[in-house]
C-alpha cells in the first residue's frame, strides 16, 4: 500500500496486489503465515476528505486512472489539474469513510 497523493481534500492510496514483505527480502508477518486474503489484483483507494467518502477502482477504472498517473509523470500537472481529475472520480464515491 502506497500514498500517491494527499491534500487538504483528498487522499489517493495504491493498493498492490499479492504484495508480500518477501517480495523485499523481508521475513513474513504472521497474518502472511496463516494465509490471510489479500488482494487479487491492484487498485486505488481515492478518499474526497470534504464528503467523507472514498471510492476504491480495480479493474478497467484502476487502468485508466494509473493511465493518468502515467501521464502525470510524463507532464507533471498542477495541483489543480491533479484535484480537478479526482473531483471527477470522487463522483463514484457512495462509501462513507469509517475509522476503524
Amino acid at each position: 500500500m502506497h500514498t500517491l497523493y494527499e491534500s487538504d481534500s483528498f487522499s489517493v492510496t495504491h493498493m498492490l496486489a499479492h504484495s508480500d514483505a518477501e517480495d523485499f527480502g523481508a521475513p513474513a508477518t504472521a497474518w502472511q503465515l496463516q494465509g490471510t486474503p489479500r488482494l487479487a489484483r491492484h487498485g486505488f483507494e481515492i478518499v474526497d476528505k470534504r464528503s467523507n467518502k472514498e471510492v476504491f477502482l480495480d479493474g478497467s477504472w484502476a487502468e485508466l486512472f494509473q493511465q493518468h498517473i502515467v501521464a502525470w509523470q510524463v507532464n507533471t500537472p498542477t495541483q489543480e489539474e491533479v484535484e480537478h481529475t479526482l473531483e471527477q472520480y470522487a463522483e463514484l464515491a457512495q462509501t462513507p469513510v469509517q475509522v476503524h
